[in-house]
């Protein structure tokens, strides 16, 4: 954890201290009230529940000091609290300040679909020769990055961090706060469209993190992907591009599905090459770990140092998991999020998975735009071409998942359909039979884990 003086916040942010010893030492930063850290400093972030209002909260929780932009009223005298105009950009401040005193490589990760997992990859390959930073969950916007930042060690060599965003500007901004070293596009999708007029839009967005980069950066980019490619075409530094593509600088070739074990595949490492074991059950991975792979190879990292690595990686929690629930049941637990292009690549990489009976429980893809009723709809026909045998669907968006597998041929008595999850968790178990592979993805929006949570109370039944 960065070590900040309550004198040093007040500087590097522009403010005043207010109350405190002035040589007081923080270690560790929040936002909520609810986890702050004993002897923390938390910041008093407005919103749609202002901060300010639970400085008091925080220091009943054992927070030592707080970052406000009014003065708030705390009894302790030896409670500190430094006035700033702005707690935002006083956090973003500390943020870049981290990166001043400790420069370490920072590796960004953007793209419509997988930053998470990539971010997740190439953090663990990376740290088979580096200490290394990574982002927590999916802390990815302007005050989850600028927080992770703040967990910088003295000892750390390398950040590796999520850079998300829903409109223009957004990832600019957060390389104001942490130019990348090597910048990461995962792919162009149809996410977010709510708020795009198309895909070029998204593309142009995701650029930002091209423009941001530090000059001498590299670009990590998919050579699958025409919109990608595009947009890094005149990037002026060092480009990687990693896919399936002959031409790809790293790249999977003769991938064999080995079940529930993953997949094994002959890698592609720049001028080496070799097998390798994957143990994630979904295709879609293969393209995570090819970029967190690609990162490893603009670091120069040999291809035996992540090798044995690879062998190791899990995904991450609600991402991907399979989850063992009990009377034979396996759960594919990717309910954290969903668009139209991860789930299609569930749907028929999951497929093929052995199983009696395979379910897919599918909720709403949410901020898709006008055309949310047609990605729905193609998703049901997916569903139905791929070979699941049971489909249920979650929200009002989903029934037409239902109405497309429907129109694909799956049998309707197969098809169940919930207003919402919790509607869902209450009929699953009477609809999952012993030995059943269970598909569960929904938009965040949708809370699709309790779905997952009711399967694992069937399991101990």
């Amino acid at each position: 954890m960065a070590e900040w003086r309550l004198e040093e916040i007040a500087r590097v942010a522009g403010g005043t201290v207010l109350q405190g010893p002035p040589a007081q030492s923080f270690g560790s930063y929040g936002l909520d009230s609810r986890t702050i850290a004993p002897g923390g400093l938390f910041f008093a972030i407005p919103g749609r529940r202002d901060g300010h209002d639970f400085v008091a909260a925080a220091a009943g929780r054992g927070a030592a000091g707080a970052v406000v932009s009014r003065p708030v009223a705390v009894a302790d005298a030896a409670f500190g609290l430094v006035q700033v105009r702005d707690t935002v950009e006083a956090l973003q401040a500390l943020a870049r300040e981290v990166l001043v005193r400790r420069p370490v490589q920072v590796v960004g990760v953007t793209g419509s679909v997988g930053k998470t997992t990539t971010k997740e990859f190439t953090a663990a390959l990376l740290a088979s020769r580096f200490r290394v930073l990574r982002s927590e969950g999916n802390y990815n916007n302007s005050l989850g990055l600028a927080l992770s930042l703040l967990r910088l060690d003295p000892a750390d060599e390398a950040a590796v961090l999520e850079m998300g965003m829903s409109a223009p500007g957004e990832i600019r901004a957060l390389t104001r706060i942490a130019p990348p070293d090597v910048a990461v596009i995962t792919n162009i999708s149809p996410v977010h469209l709510q708020f795009f007029a198309g895909l070029e839009e998204i593309a142009l967005a995701k650029k930002e993190i091209l423009d941001g980069a530090k000059p001498g950066a590299t670009a990590v980019v998919n050579g699958d992907d025409p919109l990608v490619e595009k947009i890094a075409r005149d990037f002026a530094g060092r480009r990687l591009t990693f896919g399936r593509g002959a031409a790809c600088d790293v790249r999977a070739e003769g991938l064999v599905s080995k079940g529930y074990a993953g997949f094994e595949f002959v890698l592609r490492y720049g001028t080496e090459s070799g097998p390798v074991a994957f143990p994630c059950v979904n295709e879609a991975a293969v393209a995570n770990l090819l970029a967190a792979a690609a990162v490893c190879l603009s670091f120069g990292l040999p291809f035996d140092a992540i090798r044995p690595a690879i062998r190791a990686l899990k995904p991450f929690a609600m991402r991907g998991t399979v989850v063992e629930a009990g009377r034979g049941v396996r759960i594919y637990d990717d309910s954290y999020n969903s668009n139209p292009r991860a789930l299609e690549a569930a749907l028929k990489s999951l497929a093929g998975l052995p199983a009696p009976r395979r379910v897919a429980v599918l909720a709403d893809m949410l901020e898709l735009g006008q055309g949310e009723s047609a990605f729905h709809r193609r998703a049901g026909e997916t569903a139905a071409r791929s070979g699941w045998d049971v489909l249920v669907t979650v929200g009002p968006l989903a029934a037409h998942i239902a109405a497309g597998a429907a129109a694909a041929g799956l049998d309707p008595a197969a098809i169940h359909v919930f207003a919402d999850s919790e509607a869902a968790a209450a009929a699953i178990a009477g609809i999952v039979r012993d030995g059943d592979l269970v598909l569960v993805k929904g938009s965040r929006g949708m809370k699709s884990e309790k779905v997952v949570e009711a399967l694992r109370a069937r399991g101990k039944e």
